[in-house]
């Protein structure tokens, strides 16, 4: 009996994952509160610091404070810290050290593990951990190296910190910056919006990290003999192709009164960093309401699967719209790169359609009525923390704590995943193997 007990009290891979996340967003809160943390050596409120970490772990990058001057050098040193870990994941982190202390791993972390980065089989999932923090840090490294002598060059050797932070922001999809001293506070990348090496390589950052672990093995396992690669590896640069160059022609021409140069850049780069790393390097309040909505649709639908970003993810969009393709050419089930998809899938992606859907529409209503701003900034507000964006119309830091908190609700839903939350929650139940009556109901 003492042995049914304990068995009964371990906790499952979810529960585990949604604890790891929120450990570490306390431990990052206490140390921002510390006077050593602020730029004017003070104490940090709670739930500001707390906001701060929340959006650092869960890669956001919404703020109340400006990163690069209200947050010291060790303050920003933390954030970076957090953001790692977050864009990693609390429980690749956790078993990364486990790897180098030479501890065995069990079946139950494995489980976790393959959780965390929504591997397919826990086969395999430890030498899968070791290739995404060497890929990791080698793209982080690399991303710094190109974009330091630009820094250099604009703010001498604080320009290396500048460099490396802004790749490993860039790489996370967490979209904080440091450049509040030099471009304004809240200014992002706008200061460089013509600058081609700072574009591009924060551009292909963005993507890499956002396209998921799995798709980078497959890379580097089949190289450029796509037709081997798995069907989610296809789907994703179908998806991530469609979802960064359809939006990136209406912004060329949403964006009309700048310069050639800085049309095109701007474009494009507005057209990656909604899916979800929160950089803009162009006025987002000057967009035409149809391009908010744009980037609304985009902030939502997010990056993919076991990746750095959040959101709906692109498969759940490509699954649906098989869905609904199947339907409409009359099929059983739908298919994409002559696979079948399984309709536990299909559920799955309509279960997380709905609860993004509600949690974005709830939480910028509820806001709304808390601090009487207007629907569509909170909307916008929303949206950024559900898909753990950080892209914002500049209304974050004048909201009351009640709207911060449900921010922070937001971030970390969208972070750890809303069926993570849901199959924590409902980790006790069976499921049911009797089927009641059916009965036809009509929709459509």
């Amino acid at each position: 009996m003492e042995h049914i007990a304990r068995k009964k009290k371990r906790m499952t891979p979810f529960q585990t994952i949604i604890l790891g996340f929120a450990a570490v967003v306390l431990v990052g809160a206490l140390f921002l509160m510390l006077p050593i943390s602020s730029a004017e050596g003070h104490y940090t409120p709670f739930h500001e610091a707390l906001f701060t970490s929340t959006s650092a772990v869960c890669v956001t990058g919404l703020v109340i404070h400006d990163t690069g001057t209200y947050w010291s050098y060790f303050g920003q040193g933390v954030i970076l810290l957090l953001i790692q870990i977050g864009g990693l994941g609390v429980i690749t982190v956790a078993a990364s050290f486990a790897l180098l202390s030479g501890r065995k791993i069990s079946l139950l972390q494995r489980s976790t593990m393959q959780e965390a980065i929504s591997a397919p089989k826990v086969g395999g999932i430890v030498k899968l951990t070791g290739f995404i923090l060497k890929a990791t840090f080698l793209m982080e490294c690399i991303g710094a190296v190109v974009m330091m002598p630009v820094f250099i060059k604009d703010h001498g050797p604080s320009g290396i910190f500048l460099a490396f932070f802004h790749s490993i922001s860039a790489f996370c999809n967490a979209g904080f910056d440091i450049m509040g001293k030099t471009g304004g506070k809240y200014s992002s990348l706008t200061s460089y919006s013509s600058s081609i090496v700072i574009n591009v390589v924060i551009m292909l950052l963005i993507i890499i990290g956002g396209i998921g672990f799995l798709t980078w093995e497959d890379i580097y396992t089949n190289k450029l003999q796509i037709k081997r690669y798995r069907m989610q590896s296809k789907v994703i640069f179908t998806v991530t192709g469609i979802l960064i160059l359809l939006p990136a022609v209406f912004f060329f021409f949403d964006l009309s009164e700048l310069p050639m140069k800085k049309r095109i850049l701007g474009s494009l780069f507005q057209s990656v960093t909604p899916r979800t790393a929160g950089f803009n390097t162009y006025d987002l309040t000057a967009l035409s309401g149809i391009g908010k909505a744009i980037m609304i649709a985009l902030m939502l639908i997010g990056g993919s699967p076991g990746s750095t970003a959040g959101g709906m993810k692109t498969t759940t969009l490509a699954v649906l719209f098989a869905s609904a393709a199947s339907v409409f050419s009359r099929q059983e089930e739908p298919h994409m790169f002559g696979r079948r998809v399984e309709n536990q899938v299909v559920r799955y992606a309509s279960a997380i359609l709905i609860m993004y859907i509600t949690l974005f529409s709830i939480g910028a209503m509820a806001i709304s009525g808390l601090d009487g701003v207007p629907i569509d900034k909170c909307f916008f507000e929303t949206a950024s923390a559900v898909g753990t964006v950080g892209l914002s119309q500049g209304i974050t830091p004048s909201l009351s704590v009640g709207s911060h908190i449900i921010l922070m609700v937001l971030m970390f839903l969208g972070r750890v995943g809303g069926l993570t939350v849901i199959f924590a929650a409902i980790s006790g139940n069976h499921p049911r193997m009797s089927k009641l009556p059916q009965e036809r109901i009509t929709v459509g």
